[in-house]
């Protein structure tokens, strides 16, 4: 089942990740999917803020991955823009840290997928009026009721 948040300011998406980092675990996997400037890294931040990590999450564009330790979870951020296959993800070898921490991947879908049994998908996007909208969508077996807390 999906389900569809109204994000009318920053505030809201950020507020979407806070609530989201509460049902995440180590060995989570999401996947950020949506064009620029739909609130990719601001979901991000907003996870990192609920995982308590202490260093400021900002985009790994330019580095591709960042590890955020210091939190109830790590954090792995990857930025999959520039990879162009499976096989470039696979050089990332993000499944060594996978089992112990939470990785969320922008631009990720149809490449990651693989890194976890299941995962979350969050549908990012940007209305005409400047409102995010994002639609979570559960891959595997437990997230439906995982995201029930959420509401």
């Amino acid at each position: 089942m999906r389900r569809q948040h109204l994000l009318p300011t920053a505030g809201d998406t950020h507020a979407l990740g806070r609530a989201l980092a509460e049902v995440l675990r180590p060995g989570d996997l999401v996947v950020l999917v949506g064009p620029l400037g739909a609130g990719k890294t601001a979901l991000t931040q907003g996870i990192g803020a609920g995982l308590e990590v202490r260093e400021p999450v900002t985009s790994p564009t330019f580095v591709i991955a960042r590890v955020h330790r210091g939190g109830r979870v790590p954090l792995v951020h990857v930025d999959a823009y520039r990879l162009g296959s499976v096989a470039d993800v696979d050089d990332l070898d993000l499944d060594a840290s996978s089992a112990e921490s939470v990785t969320v991947v922008e631009w990720g879908q149809g490449l990651v997928e693989q890194l976890a049994d299941g995962h979350l998908e969050v549908r990012l996007d940007r209305r005409d009026d400047d409102v995010r909208t994002a639609t979570l969508v559960p891959h595997g077996p437990d997230w439906e009721q995982r995201l029930q807390a959420t509401q």
